[in-house]
C-alpha cells in the first residue's frame, strides 16, 4: 500500500474513534443528569405522579433522594408524591368500618367549670382549746368528783378536793402576825409569800375570816368541755406540777380532711366552708379553713387540711364524719371527654376527625381533670370533633403511617405491611 493511502486510512480511523468517544460521553452524561434530576424530586412514577422524596414510614424524619432499602428497617423506602395534600394527612376509615368499630365522636366545647369540691373530714378536738388542771403543792386527793374520762363538764364544776398540809404553816404564820398587831407591811409581806406558794386567794380569805388555817381546797374546771385525760384516782398522792385533768373544749372542733394536691392550689387560709353531717344531711355547720399541713402523703398524693367548725350546740364529737363543701370560683375552659385522650408517657394525643372518613392524631396539653371531662390547654379549637371510642385502633394505624412523627406529609403504607384498618376494610367488602 502506498504511503499516501496509509496516511489517509489512519486519519479516517482517528476521526471515527474520536466521534465514537464524543457520542459515548454525551450518552453517559445524559444518563447521569437524568439520575441526578430524579434524585432531587423530578422522578415520576409509572402513573405519572411526581415523587418529592423517599422515606421510611417507621422512621419518618430522614429523607432520601432515591429509592432503595431503608437503613433503619428491613423494608423498601416509600415515595412521597408532590400531589399529596398535607391537609388530608392522617388515616382514612370507611363509614362501614367506622360503624363496625362503634366509633363515637365528641365535640370540643367550652364549659363553665367550678373549682368547688367536696371532701370528707374526721372530727377531732381543737387542741388549741385544751386546758391542763394541775396542783402546785404536795398533798393527796381527798375526794374525786369526776371519776371517768370523756365525761362532759361545765365551767366552774368541782373536779376534786385536795388536802395540802404544806399550806398550814404559812397560814398560821399570817394569823399569828394579825393577832400580835404588827405593822401592816409585815402582814402584806406574809400574804405575798403565800401567793408565791400558789395558795389560792379564796383559801387565804377563808383562813382570815375564820381564824383557822385551811388545808383543804377544791379544784374547779376553768372551762367547759370533756375530760380528755384523767390522771389521778381518789386517795392518791400528788406532787407540784402534776397534771390531774386535761379538759378538751367543744365550742369549736377540727375537721381534718385529705385534699388532693391538684386541688390544694385553689385553697386559701380563712376560706369559708359548709360542713354537712355525714350521718344526717339535715344538720349543717359553718366552718373555716385554718391550716394546710405541710406534709404530702407519698401514697395518696394528698395533703391534710384543718378546718375549724363551729360546735356551740355540742352536736359534734370526735370521730364523726363531715362532708366539707369547699366553694371556689367558676371559669370557662375548653374540655373534651376524658376517654378521648390517649396518654403515651409524657405525651397526650387525641384523634381529630378532619371530615368524612379522614382522621388525624394531634398532640394536646391537658389541664385540670374534671371527672368525665378533661381540660385542654393547647392543641384543639372549639367546635372540632374528636374520637371518643375506637381511637386506639386509629392511633395504631397512624403510627404505622408515621403520622405522629411527621404530620406534614401523607405517606403511603409499605407494600409488605397491611394495617389493621385495611384488613377490616377488606373484610367489610367481602
Amino acid at each position: 500500500m502506498k504511503p499516501a493511502h496509509l496516511t489517509a486510512l489512519l486519519v479516517v480511523i482517528g476521526v471515527v474513534l474520536a466521534g465514537g468517544g464524543f457520542f459515548l460521553g454525551q450518552h453517559t452524561s445524559k444518563k447521569s443528569m437524568s439520575s441526578e434530576t430524579g434524585g432531587t424530586g423530578d422522578t415520576s412514577s409509572p402513573d405519572g405522579r411526581k415523587v418529592l422524596y423517599w422515606h421510611d414510614p417507621m422512621v419518618p424524619g430522614p429523607r432520601f433522594d432515591k429509592p432503595g432499602k431503608s437503613p433503619f428497617m428491613d423494608m423498601q423506602l416509600v415515595p412521597v408524591y408532590a400531589d399529596s395534600d398535607p391537609s388530608t394527612a392522617g388515616v382514612k376509615v370507611s363509614p362501614a368500618v367506622q360503624q363496625n368499630l362503634g366509633i363515637r365522636y365528641a365535640t370540643v366545647r367550652r364549659a363553665e367549670v367550678s373549682s368547688s369540691f367536696d371532701a370528707i373530714g374526721a372530727v377531732q378536738f381543737d387542741e388549741r382549746l385544751n386546758v391542763a388542771v394541775q396542783t402546785r403543792v404536795a398533798g393527796y386527793v381527798e375526794h374525786l368528783a369526776v371519776r371517768a374520762p370523756m365525761e362532759r363538764i361545765r365551767k366552774g364544776q368541782v373536779l376534786a378536793t385536795i388536802f395540802a398540809p404544806d399550806w398550814l404553816g404559812p397560814q398560821n404564820e399570817l394569823l399569828a402576825l394579825k393577832r400580835s398587831g404588827v405593822s401592816p407591811d409585815l402582814i402584806a409581806a406574809a400574804r405575798e409569800r403565800m401567793r408565791a406558794m400558789s395558795i389560792p386567794a379564796d383559801l387565804i380569805r377563808r383562813s382570815e375570816e375564820t381564824g383557822i388555817a385551811q388545808a383543804r381546797f377544791t379544784l374547779s374546771a376553768p372551762t367547759g368541755g370533756v375530760v380528755a385525760d384523767l390522771a389521778v384516782r381518789e386517795g392518791v398522792a400528788v406532787t407540784p406540777g402534776m397534771t390531774l385533768f386535761r379538759i378538751a373544749g367543744l365550742d369549736k372542733v377540727w375537721a381534718v380532711a385529705e385534699i388532693p394536691e391538684v386541688q390544694v392550689v385553689t385553697l386559701r387560709r380563712g376560706q369559708k366552708v359548709k360542713a354537712v353531717l355525714q350521718a344526717d344531711a339535715s344538720q349543717t355547720f359553718e366552718g373555716e379553713l385554718k391550716e394546710i399541713l405541710p406534709e404530702v402523703s407519698s401514697n395518696t398524693r394528698t395533703l391534710k387540711a384543718r378546718f375549724e367548725v363551729d360546735n356551740k350546740d355540742g352536736k359534734l364529737t370526735p370521730g364523726m364524719l363531715l362532708r366539707l363543701q369547699v366553694a371556689g370560683p367558676t371559669s370557662t375552659r375548653l374540655v373534651v371527654p376524658a376517654e378521648a385522650v390517649i396518654r403515651t408517657g409524657k405525651r397526650a394525643v387525641v384523634i381529630v376527625r378532619k371530615g368524612g372518613d379522614a382522621f388525624e392524631p394531634r398532640d394536646v396539653s391537658p389541664g385540670m381533670d374534671l371527672g368525665d371531662n378533661i381540660e385542654v390547654v393547647q392543641g384543639l379549637s372549639e367546635g372540632e370533633e374528636v374520637v371518643a371510642s375506637g381511637q386506639f385502633l386509629i392511633d395504631s394505624e397512624a403510627r404505622l403511617r408515621s403520622v405522629l412523627g411527621s404530620m406534614s406529609a401523607s405517606a403511603a403504607p409499605p407494600a409488605a405491611a397491611t394495617s389493621s384498618v385495611q384488613r377490616l376494610q377488606s373484610g367489610t367488602k367481602q
